[in-house]
């Protein structure tokens, strides 16, 4: 128990920690201050007994309970929000460390670690330290260190009883880490079930049209169910196993107090207690029971506490890329790829490939689905660390820049297109957040999708749903390269821009981006002959290699992969639908 908090404590650091370790000195003030009431009881009890109460003894008795009360009311508030505050600032900053750290993690931790198990970690595991973490650690932490007070202020009043009292506790003690080992045990249980439905939830939302196009909700359905209800299950039968510990716990807790009653009686019969020390002891003993059991009951959710505290630390323990070069401005936008390799799951994806592409002009990459065309714009971009070789923007190879220093010189439209739950406006200047409004139109403008943005209910202050759901792919890839513009980078990678875009409005869009690419270097995976044609060198990239290079009318004469690409969207240009 106590090294799961010392975890905690650990886990929450800086100033959070410092609340933390102030809360249980303040806790221990609490704790001697509720214990006053056992000597101010004391002293009445007494009084009565040898009928010697005097206004000065109710007075004294008074101002010690009035004292006590008081003076435990403002620490019992201070020590509360203190650990509260704690609690849900550790999580926040937590949240945003482990944003902060996936930043900079190679793209391949994405592919083989899935969305519900970051977004489990965290959501779930970082809601439940600001919920129950808080509540858990107060309940536990103050409850120990009450009956620790209260023990104390018996074996002052006498020894034997505070000695019974001592072997209680340690018994108690016993059958609670007997507890913690089935929660220990049912900890990973829990979050793979929780994973598990956070992965259900968010695969049946975002896959929720093809859902009904195939008309499968009844089978989607009742997989989110059993998730649902396994999840349920879980946590059920996390209760049920606990539950006899508890049950145990609290047994001890009560006997604790009935064996002090009743050896206070018997001590009391054979005259070596006092009545007034007897009534006391008494009473004391259930002050201390309750205590214990609020340390009891609230430590059995002590693992899942440490549990959530060791996957968000295993996120943050992931070895990420080595960031720490330096802040360079590259002296030209020259790109270079010098016999790079990269492998990923032990494939090899590039094999020793080389290129030199000039700054201020367009590279268009094209070769069969799974070449290698996407991850080669990821290790220019240093999404990817190379396994050999290098790569070198303006000379000066991608890892001697920071990578805050690096991607200010790359600007990127995916053909997947993310769009956050915010303004259009704000997702366009998204990263320029001094941006002015002007300059948002004139990109918006540039990208062809301020006609339609002005249309929407509140034009540029329109909220779009998370992912851009209430928008089409058309309209989300131009939002994409107005984002694009704003940022005006001098490196520019297009993942088949125009791949959503609606014929009436690609010609346009093609335009804007001709004119947002002038004096830019261009990187661009396409599909379309369009987009292709007039690049100044082509590259077609095939099982890692670049298999051909050269501008339209060179790959041409050749016999190859680029000449069949070529013939074969000519043929499939000139399909038409005939009407019988």
């Amino acid at each position: 128990m106590f090294k799961i908090l010392k975890n905690f404590f650990g886990f929450c650091g800086g100033e959070n920690k410092r609340k933390f370790y102030l809360s249980l000195v303040l806790g221990l003030v609490l704790a001697i201050f509720e214990a006053l009431r056992v000597p101010a009881i004391y002293v009445m009890v007494d009084a009565v007994i040898k009928d010697s109460v005097t206004i000065g003894t109710i007075l004294v008795c008074l101002g010690i309970m009035l004292f006590s009360v008081t003076v435990a009311s403002i620490v019992r508030y201070k020590v509360t929000m203190l650990q509260t505050e704690g609690g849900y600032r550790t999580c926040a900053g937590k949240r945003i460390e482990i944003a902060e750290h996936l930043r900079y993690l190679p793209m391949g931790y994405f592919n083989k670690n899935s969305l519900g198990y970051i977004t489990s970690v965290t959501t779930n595991k970082m809601e439940q330290l600001a919920n129950v973490a808080t509540r858990v650690v107060m309940m536990t932490t103050q409850g120990i260190i009450n009956t620790a007070m209260i023990t104390l202020m018996i074996c002052i009043f006498d020894v034997r009883i505070g000695f019974m009292a001592i072997v209680g506790v340690a018994f108690f003690f016993m059958i609670n880490a007997l507890l913690q080992r089935v929660s220990a045990k049912m900890a990973p249980i829990k979050h793979e079930s929780d994973t598990r439905l956070v992965e259900k939830v968010i695969e049946y939302i975002q896959g929720i049209s093809e859902v009904k196009a195939y008309n499968l909700a009844g089978k989607h359905s009742r997989e989110l169910n059993k998730a649902i209800d396994d999840n349920t299950a879980c946590n059920s039968d996390m209760e049920i196993k606990m539950i006899p510990y508890m049950t145990v716990q609290n047994m001890i807790a009560k006997s604790i107090g009935v064996v002090m009653c009743a050896m206070s009686i018997y001590f009391l019969i054979n005259g070596s207690m006092a009545l007034s020390e007897c009534i006391v002891m008494m009473i004391s003993s259930f002050i201390m029971y309750t205590g214990l059991e609020n340390a009891g009951m609230f430590s059995s959710l002590l693992r899942v506490v440490d549990f959530s505290v060791a996957k968000a630390k295993e996120i943050l323990e992931l070895e990420a890329m080595d960031i720490e070069g330096s802040d360079v401005k590259p002296e030209s936008f020259d790109i270079d790829v010098e016999n790079v390799t990269f492998s990923y799951d032990k494939k090899t994806i590039i094999d020793d490939l080389s290129v030199h592409i000039p700054e201020k002009t367009t590279t268009a990459i094209v070769g069969p689905s799974g070449g290698g065309k996407t991850t080669l714009c990821h290790l220019i971009a240093r999404f990817w660390d190379v396994d050999s070789g290098r790569v070198l923007l303006g000379g000066k190879d991608v890892k001697d820049y920071s990578m805050d220093s690096l991607m200010k010189n790359f600007s990127f439209v995916f053909q997947n297109v993310y769009l956050f739950q915010d303004t259009i406006a704000n997702n366009i200047r998204f990263g320029q957040e001094d941006a002015s409004m002007e300059q948002v139109m004139e990109a918006a403008k540039k990208a062809c999708c301020h006609n339609f943005i002005m249309q929407l209910p509140n034009g540029y202050d329109t909220i779009i749903g998370e992912g851009g759901a209430s928008l089409s792919g058309g309209e989300k890839q131009r939002i994409s390269i107005a984002r694009a513009i704003m940022k005006d980078a001098p490196i520019i990678i297009l993942d088949e821009a125009t791949a959503n875009v609606d014929p009436e409005n690609e010609k346009d869009l093609v335009d804007a981006i001709d004119a947002l690419t002038k004096e830019k270097t261009i990187l661009m995976i396409a599909h379309r002959l369009k987009t292709v044609r007039n690049a100044d060198q082509i590259l077609v990239v095939d099982k890692g290699k670049i298999v051909e290079q050269g501008k339209h009318d060179d790959l041409m004469k050749q016999d190859g992969i680029y000449k069949r690409f070529v013939n074969a969207r000519e043929i499939a240009g000139s399909w038409k639908l005939w009407k019988m």
